[in-house]
């Protein structure tokens, strides 16, 4: 038998294990009482999403979490949305390039933050 297939977030945290379907229906009714005991107080079946456990990239992560598309930050920047992207599918970005970017940022990140201040928009903790 193969060893089982590990699925990691990006941010460290505990990630996840494929295995082979008959070890699962081995193992399900530990599994489930596993589950049930985590679900506990939670008023729904629902977790938060973080686009950090799915996006490794900065400049999407960064761009996400200012809500833009890829169109209106290649606006902000001054270039076309199909560089955008193809900066956003690289391993690795360039300072220069970051830097273009947290400048293209910057007036969202203000105004998000001037809302929060305001309180026009609530904080998840809140």
């Amino acid at each position: 038998m193969n060893a089982p297939e590990k699925i990691e977030p990006t941010d460290g945290a505990p990630g996840y294990v494929q295995i082979p379907l008959a070890v699962y229906q081995r193992l399900r009714s530990q599994i489930e009482r596993e589950i049930a005991v985590l679900n506990e107080g939670n008023d729904d079946d629902s977790l938060p999403f973080r686009p950090e456990d799915y996006v490794s990239n900065p400049i999407a992560l960064a761009r996400i979490k200012a809500r833009l598309t890829q169109a209106e930050l290649a606006e902000r920047m001054g270039v076309s949305q199909a560089y955008v992207s193809k900066v956003e599918g690289k391993a690795q970005v360039s300072a220069k390039v970051l830097q273009k970017v947290q400048h293209a940022l910057q007036p969202v990140a203000a105004a998000v933050g001037k809302r929060r201040r305001d309180g026009l928009v609530k904080r998840k903790d809140s």
